[in-house]
């Protein structure tokens, strides 16, 4: 992982052994809770928060599962990427009434900022 604020991890990869898995990989939870969720945290009220990505491999956190939801509920504009498919973290995210989920597609793509700016001006 390379978060905005400059810091670097290893979150997974497939020479990685333990008990959280995500196929060959294993996961570095170590790392999800000491760089993932420290950079999912805004500065201020007004700044946006990114989140790449909510899946499987973070969810194995608790500490992340835990800031995820403290971040939606602030006021800040959280942009991030979800599973199509997942657990029921997954779902619960997926079903807050003041969570926007939009699929990806070669179609719409272009259009995304338009709808980040869209998005922006009706939140204030």
């Amino acid at each position: 992982i390379n978060t905005l604020d400059g810091k670097e991890a290893l979150l997974a990869h497939i020479n990685v052994s333990g008990r959280y898995r995500v196929g060959r990989y294993g996961v570095v939870l170590e790392s999800v809770d000491s760089v993932a969720v420290p950079s999912m945290i805004p500065k201020t009220q007004k700044g946006s928060v990114v989140v790449d990505e909510i899946g499987k491999m973070e969810c194995f956190s608790s500490l992340f599962r835990k800031t995820v939801l403290d971040v939606l509920d602030m006021p800040n504009v959280v942009i991030g990427t979800i599973s199509l498919r997942g657990g029921q973290f997954i779902k619960r995210i997926k079903g807050r009434s003041d969570v926007l989920v939009v699929e990806i597609s070669e179609k719409n793509r272009d259009e995304l900022p338009n709808t980040y700016d869209r998005l922006l001006k009706r939140t204030g």
